[in-house]
């Protein structure tokens, strides 16, 4: 491994090239990896590009500074400086540098050698070039000279006698500017214009690396030891912010292409440190720092920044090692009320991922999914069960159907409620919910054996009858339980969805063995199918022992829960009723067949409670829309967000004094302020109608004309409902109550602009009538105005008015109401199809 420390440079006028340089100076040409061809001269320096070496200069000895000039010519013009105080121009070919825009000075040498510690192009005047020296008692360390002024060895300028310059650099905002750091004690400013001027300076310790961005600014950095100093040359009298590091600093650079970003390495690291400088109107001074690996495994050396493109640096190790690296920056991250994500890519590029995104599809955003259930019209459709086909969540699916199941069994009388549910539960129609205040079933039931089809005759099964179990199973959708044509038409329907395990489970709950062993035989459980022929009720079987041990090993719920209920002891059928993988209905039908009144009881309470605990939606087949249902409910929307799927079922399935609830309110007027988040107005408006339509009380009336004279409202409703109305009460008759005056102060209405008519009352419904009673006026009456001019009248008036004219029909209005309209701008879509 190599002592001497070394060195990285970006070209500053091509953008593909860079030199190295320690004891030796390398050029090296940028490549995409698939443009180049592999070989000795070629070095990864990224995972996408490679650096081509082109050329070697190994002509120069203690090298120890370097400055590409900033001019674009046909070779890359270098200036060295050297241990003994020489600054050489060169390139990396036998070019005579007299072909290069005529330059003819070959070396600058110093009256007294000393050593060169920095040389510096002038950016803009590109024939003016710098060099900071040691001290040498009776000469100056700053030389500038013109590079196109001749062989003669005079300097532009020279500064600092007896002085030592540390580090020197040329104002970006002023090109004549010097800012030199001497003497570790002082950073100076000269004006190269007039040079024997009071210099500007200012006393600090920190007079290494002078840099200063390449672009309009009014502030430059240098530092010393463990201290990076940033300074504003409008109020150089002291630092505008000091940031200390945690091992001495080996270089700074401010970024070209990122405003206020200054980089900064430090002794034996692996990192850059980069600092955003943010500076306020009152020069006040904030510094946020963070650091990047570039990702070489060695201590980075040196780093430089490309000149155009953005945050791209390049970084060498002590060993050789280059990576070229793009700093990424902070983002500001914005996420929308419409689900859109906006981030900043560099300083120029917003990128965006909307609310139509797949990924939002991989994360499961109940957001946009709930978006695309409103656009979809969730919620709102005639039928229950329509809704089902809007959503993929498979309990929210069976809640839609069992919904539309229990209001036909409403409908068609087989189940009476009160307070307008159509919705009972199972715990209703048990008796074991809320409104009976028992947590035990009110009716007795009847114990009944029923044999097996196709097993000896003295085997059957214990099953419990009675007229309340009878309606509960037709709410689980279970009345095949006693009915063998329910049966055959609902194991048809599990076939055709290939639910064979279901349908075998369902056969085998009916006491159909036979059906049960034909379904698994003609399916990949045959081998099942042949387990259950062999049934026996004798309960020191071989059978029922092997059936028991293997019964863990099945994956499907359905024929765990078959080999569970043929070989439970002593009717004991825990293992079926708490089989998770079961359906809550199944498990909920199961129970109400087979378990006596006081288990069955003991597991709807324990399983009422689990479901309400866990949000799971299947829990409603238990509560039924009934007070139980908000707690179940609130947990669903605690876990999911989902605040669109609880407000569509309140308002869909709710009664209407349920309706009411606090929390059920809640859960609507959040949707409400969704949908306008959204800017779905139509649903928003489509929403409110079916809501209204099964509140308990009509909304009253908000909004009206008010007079221009004393403000009030000029609602004929109001008035027509005061005690003492001087005005008669409202008729059913929309010709007998019309007001041309405010009922308030008796001033006149408006006239209309085009039939000079004083305007009558605001349209409003009719208190004795239906919603779907006409209106006291019809809308050709309603006064309509311009929102500029203030000028209006009947709506049909109006409208006539307009078809043919632009401007207002008032005399001597100028104003063109038509045009203020942006709805008269778009076309219709039978003029863009015509």
């Amino acid at each position: 491994m190599t002592s001497v420390r070394l060195e990285v440079q970006w070209s500053p006028v091509h953008s593909d090239r860079f030199i190295t340089w320690g004891t030796e100076i390398f050029l090296y040409e940028t490549l995409p990896k698939q443009e180049s061809t592999r070989g000795s001269s070629y070095i990864d320096i990224s995972e996408t590009s490679v650096a081509h070496l082109l050329a070697t200069s190994s002509n120069h000895y203690y090298v120890k500074c370097v400055d590409i000039y900033p001019r674009k010519e046909p070779e890359m013009l270098l200036a060295i400086g050297q241990a003994n105080g020489k600054v050489i121009l060169t390139t990396f070919s036998a070019v005579k540098l007299e072909s290069l825009s005529g330059f003819n000075n070959l070396e600058f040498v110093p009256k007294h050698a000393r050593q060169c510690n920095v040389v510096s192009w002038n950016k803009t005047d590109t024939q003016l070039l710098a060099a900071g020296l040691d001290r040498y008692r009776s000469d100056h360390c700053v030389l500038v000279w013109d590079i196109l002024s001749g062989r003669q060895h005079s300097t532009v300028a020279e500064l600092g006698l007896s002085d030592t310059a540390h580090s020197l650099t040329w104002l970006y905002s002023q090109p004549k500017t010097l800012v030199i750091g001497m003497n570790n004690k002082h950073l100076r400013m000269v004006d190269l214009r007039d040079p024997s001027k009071a210099a500007n300076s200012s006393q600090t310790k920190a007079v290494f690396g002078i840099t200063v961005p390449s672009y309009e600014s009014s502030l430059l950095a240098s530092y010393v030891e463990n201290q990076v100093v940033i300074w504003d040359i409008r109020a150089f009298d002291k630092p505008v912010y000091t940031v200390p590091q945690g091992k001495p600093v080996t270089k700074i650079s401010w970024c070209p292409t990122r405003r206020s970003l200054l980089g900064s390495l430090q002794r034996e690291s692996r990192s850059i440190y980069l600092h955003n400088v943010q500076q306020m109107d009152d020069m006040e001074t904030s510094v946020l720092e963070r650091s990047v690996k570039p990702g070489l495994q060695s201590q980075i050396t040196s780093f430089s920044w490309h000149s155009e493109h953005e945050n791209r640096l390049l970084a060498i190790t002590l060993n050789g090692s280059i990576m070229d690296y793009t700093v990424f920056e902070r983002m500001t991250l914005n996420w929308s009320s419409m689900s859109n994500v906006v981030w900043t890519y560099g300083q120029r590029t917003l990128k965006m991922v909307s609310d139509a995104d797949d990924i939002y599809e991989q994360l499961g955003d109940i957001s946009s999914a709930m978006k695309k259930r409103a656009l979809r019209g969730y919620g709102l459709k005639g039928e229950l069960r329509e809704n089902a086909l809007l959503v993929d969540d498979n309990s929210m699916k069976e809640i839609w159907i069992w919904l539309d199941h229990s209001k036909s069994l409403v409908d068609d009388g087989t189940l009476q409620t009160v307070f307008s549910n159509n919705h009972p539960g199972i715990r209703y129609i048990l008796g074991m919910d809320a409104s009976t205040s028992s947590n035990n079933i009110t009716a007795k039931s009847e114990l009944t054996f029923v044999p097996w089809n196709g097993v000896a005759a003295s085997s059957s099964a214990k099953v419990y009858k009675s007229e309340v179990r009878d309606k509960a199973l037709c709410l689980c959708n279970w009345r095949f339980i006693h009915d063998p044509v329910i049966l055959n038409d609902t194991i048809s329907s599990l076939e055709r969805d290939g639910l064979v395990t279901k349908a075998a489970a369902l056969a085998v709950f009916s006491q159909q063995l036979k059906l049960a062993i034909r379904l698994l035989y003609e399916t990949e459980y045959n081998t099942v199918s042949m387990a259950l022929s062999g049934y026996t009720d004798d309960k020191t079987s071989v059978w029922r022992e092997a059936c028991i041990a293997s019964r863990k090993k099945l994956k499907d719920p359905y024929l765990r829960a078959i080999f569970a209920f043929l070989t439970a002891d002593s009717d004991n059928y825990d293992l079926v009723i708490n089989e998770q993988g079961m359906s809550v209905i199944d498990r909920v039908g199961f129970a109400l067949t087979f378990l006596s009144d006081s288990r069955l009881a003991e597991f709807i309470n324990t399983l009422t409670d689990e479901l309400t605990q866990e949000g799971d939606l299947c829990g409603i087949i238990l509560t039924g829309m009934n007070p139980e249902v908000i707690p179940l409910l609130q947990c669903y929307l605690d876990n999911t967000s989902d605040v669109q799927g609880v407000s569509v079922l309140a308002m869909r399935a709710f009664p209407p004094y349920l309706l009411e609830h606090e929390a059920a309110q809640y859960w609507i007027n959040s949707y409400r302020e969704l949908l306008d988040t959204w800017r779905l107005w139509t649903e928003r408006a489509e929403f409110d109608v079916l809501h209204n339509k099964r509140a308990p009380s009509q909304p009253e009336q908000q909004v009206y004309v008010s007079c221009n004279f004393c403000g009030k409202s000029a609602s004929a409703l109001n008035h027509s409902r005061a005690k003492y109305s001087p005005f008669p009460r409202m008729s059913s008759s929309a010709n007998q109550y019309k007001m041309s005056c405010c009922p308030n102060c008796r001033k006149p209405q408006p006239r209309c602009a085009i039939c000079l008519v004083h305007m009558g009352t605001a349209s409003c419904y009719l208190p004795s009538t239906p919603a779907s009673s006409v209106l006291v006026n019809p809308f050709d009456s309603w006064y309509t105005w311009c929102q500029t001019c203030r000028h209006g009248g009947h709506a049909a008036h109006i409208t006539r008015w307009f078809k043919e004219h632009q401007e207002c029909p008032v005399t001597a209005c100028n104003c063109r109401c038509l045009s203020l309209d942006t709805t008269s701008n778009i076309p219709s879509a039978s003029s863009i199809n015509s």
